[in-house]
């Protein structure tokens, strides 16, 4: 009898264990988008790369483009993805499909690799920390330096006219509520990734072919103007009144991107988590990021759940 009892534990066990711990699942590579004056070699995103290498065991990889905390301001995003989409192509270990992890402005960059390469290798996941995918209504408090003197300047000056959508990268998402019009007409990149005025079924196509797609929002973000942008939220045209949520937008409802699409089929995360911009817990990481870096990433979240959740050692910073 003790025997019988014995072996039904054991079968038992056996089928849970075949339920929640895939045998072929493991990790994929990853890249990640920093953002704005920021550059790869800082300690922050050094530590957020190599942090996160490590709790998912994946190959990450920083890309640059220019020199990041120069370029990441002046440098226009249709030329920022060109690049990034050419420096993707050549890392051969993404070669069967990789996962974008960006980082505030980061994500732009990660959407124009995902909408706009040709031949370039497949996005599974996109991990959106803090990305202003419907725009921001103000610039990002930048300081005293050089460059702040240039952007004070230029926004001062024109933000839709040729010449500042040419020489500063923020003005390629900058979407005053209240000159729609100016925005339609003068903005060269969040109008194009967005299909706000065209719409492109192969950028479409693409961005609704994530297997995932993770947005991440602080609560106590004052760099995004509004926050709700991280979830496609923003305020309506022509109004600062109210903030619309992302599934109230015309972009949502009659699916520009396919966020729609996206979300309806389960593959869209809206996440909150406390803190200021891009102040990232160490328990965050591994709850809302990790498992999208391996490749089943349902069957990993069954697995972290069965855990004792752990302290949380730090706040980790990662950028702006």
């Amino acid at each position: 009898m003790a025997f019988k009892n014995f072996l039904k534990i054991f079968i038992i066990i056996e089928i849970v264990t075949l339920i929640l711990i895939p045998k072929t699942a493991h990790s994929i590579p990853f890249v990640v988008f920093h953002g704005i004056s920021n550059k790869c070699s800082n300690h922050g995103v050094t530590q957020f790369t190599t942090l996160l290498s490590n709790l998912s065991d994946s190959r990450g990889y920083c890309i640059e483009i220019g020199n990041g905390e120069w370029d990441s301001w002046t440098m226009p995003f249709l030329k920022q993805a060109a690049i990034a989409c050419e420096k993707v192509k050549e890392i051969s270990e993404l070669s069967k499909g990789y996962n974008i992890v960006g980082l505030s402005q980061g994500n732009l960059v990660g959407r124009g690799v995902i909408e706009l390469c040709d031949g370039g290798p497949p996005v599974l996941n996109l991990i959106s920390l803090a990305g202003p995918h419907a725009g921001i209504a103000a610039v990002p408090l930048c300081g005293s330096a050089l460059v702040c003197i240039l952007v004070d300047f230029l926004i001062d000056w024109a933000v839709y006219s040729d010449y500042v959508q040419e020489h500063l990268a923020p003005a390629g998402y900058i979407k005053i509520p209240t000159d729609i019009n100016g925005y339609r007409k003068g903005c060269k990149f969040l109008p194009k990734i967005n299909n706000e005025i065209y719409r492109n079924s192969t950028y479409k196509k693409r961005f609704a072919s994530l297997e995932n797609l993770v947005l991440i929002m602080f609560e106590h973000d004052d760099v995004l103007v509004p926050k709700q942008t991280s979830w496609f939220g923003y305020f309506p045209d022509g109004s600062w009144d109210t903030i619309l949520p992302a599934r109230e937008t015309s972009l949502y409802i009659e699916d520009w991107i396919g966020l729609k699409t996206l979300d309806e089929a389960g593959k869209v995360k809206f996440v909150s988590v406390s803190g200021g911009h891009l102040e990232i817990s160490y328990n965050d990481m591994k709850e809302h990021i990790v498992p999208y870096l391996v490749e089943n990433s349902t069957s990993w979240l069954k697995i972290s759940k069965l855990s004792h959740p752990q302290p949380e050692p730090f706040k980790l910073y990662a950028c702006n």
